[in-house]
This record gives structure tokens, sequence and C-alpha cells, in this order.
């Protein structure tokens, strides 16, 4: 559960959105305190990437509101973004750059002095393992090192607060075990949330589940509480499973 003592950095109330009578997400709400890693959790077309895309502002809701760091994504979306990271499924490089490029390009749009660029660059290089490929043409990398570079394009302005789009998907079991590392370290000092339909990476690197299913969010808590001495993939299922056929059935008891 929000740990109260400290300052709300993702703030999700009451969040919908509807494509016509398609509800993608009805009546979200939770928040995120500083310093905690959060995995939000569910099945494919559970509503996770549309309720990413609201919080990082690519999206607006058609109800409810959103905040990063105290500040409404959209209203005040500039100096919202600003305090955020952002690492989407598959998420758009630029394949003719090399990575050193890709970072010294998203630097300078984001404003950063030289100074302070080459300090940000040389960390997250590091962080990223990416020194061995900085000179090679982003499209010829593998999908390890080009989700290295995506994470290390996230963190170079340094943000409060990461949001990352199922992030080891495709990835080897040795990326994934960096990746998860790379991740622990960033959750000391940063908010992370993190989108996945992996059971084990939830249990992984989570202090904390959100579990959504069919566009709502169906349970808030720890990896134990969600398992209740059941394994995971049981509860997982319990709690999606069970609920879609009640909600068929529902469905089909309205129509008769």
């Amino acid at each position: 559960m929000p740990d109260t003592s400290s300052p709300i950095m993702i703030e999700a109330r009451g969040l919908s959105k509807f494509y016509g009578p398609f509800v993608a997400i009805a009546d979200i709400s939770f928040s995120i305190p500083r310093g905690q890693i959060v995995a939000f959790l569910g099945p494919n077309g559970a509503g996770k990437s549309t309720t990413m895309k609201i919080l990082t502002g690519f999206l607006a809701a058609s109800e409810g509101t959103a905040s990063v760091g105290g500040l409404d994504i959209r209203t005040d979306r500039l100096r919202a973004v600003s305090k955020l990271g952002y690492l989407p499924e598959n998420g758009p490089l630029y394949n003719d750059m090399t990575p050193l490029e890709l970072l010294r390009f998203f630097g300078e749009a984001r404003g950063l002095k030289q100074k302070k660029l080459k300090k940000r660059m040389d960390f997250v290089t590091d962080l990223c393992k990416l020194d061995q490929v900085l000179e090679k043409p982003i499209g010829k990398l593998s999908r390890g090192y080009r989700q290295r570079v995506g994470l290390a394009q996230a963190l170079l302005h340094d943000p409060e607060v990461l949001i990352m789009d199922e992030p080891t998907a495709g990835l080897d079991p040795n990326q994934i075990r960096d990746f998860r590392t790379n991740i622990a370290k960033l959750g000391e000092s940063k908010t992370v949330l993190i989108s996945t339909h992996i059971l084990q990476e939830a249990e992984a690197v989570a202090q904390r589940v959100l579990l959504v299913n069919d566009g709502r969010l169906v349970f808030d808590g720890t990896a134990d509480e969600l398992r209740q001495g059941r394994s995971l993939e049981s509860a997982f299922y319990e709690m999606t499973g069970r609920l879609a056929l009640l909600a068929e059935g529902s469905s089909e008891g309205g129509k008769a």
C-alpha cells in the first residue's frame, strides 16, 4: 500500500478512456510515493498501456486526472514531463544514429548544458553498459542493446519518475537479469512504474503490485498479499480469468 509519509510522485484519480462505446480503462485510481518500485500487472489488452500513455501525456483521459511530481499532466504538461523518463514498448529510436549521437541529440533537445550533458551521458553509458556500441548504428544493434539505449535516453535528464512499458519483452535471460539489476539501482533514488504481463517480473523487481483486468484496477498490494498462499500464477488467473468469466456471465444475463 502507498507510503503516506513520502511525497506522492505518480497519481491517477478516476482515470477512464473511451473510444466510442469501447471502454479501454474505467475509473482507475492509485498513488505511488517517492522511492517505490511498482509493477503494473495484467493480461494483454487489460488497459496497462492506455494508462501509461495517459500518465505520460501521450493520451488525454476521457475522465479523471493524472499527475507526476504533483503536477497535473494535462494542465501543466511541460513541467510534469520534465520530471519524467518514459520507456515505451518498442520505443522509437533513430536507426541511422549511433547511441552517442542519439543521446547528444536528446540532451540538447531537453536543453541540457554541455557540461551537464557530458556528465549525464557518461553516467547513463556506464549504467546501461553501452561503451562497446556507442559508435555503432542503432539499427545494427541487438534487441537487448536497443533496449539499453532506450533506457539510457529515458534517464538522460535525471528524472525523478521512471515509467516503462513491457521493458523486458523480447530480451534473453541474461539481458533480463541485467535489466532487473539496473531497475533495483534506480529504485534507490527514483519512483519506478513498470507495466508487464510477466509475473516473475513483478515478483523480482517490485515492492508493490497494481493488477488491472478488463480496464479496471482489481488489486493493489504486495506480491505476497496477491499470492495468499497460492502460486502467483494461480492468483493471477483467479483475479483475471474468473473476473472475466463473471463479466461475460453478467453480460449474457443482461441480454436474456
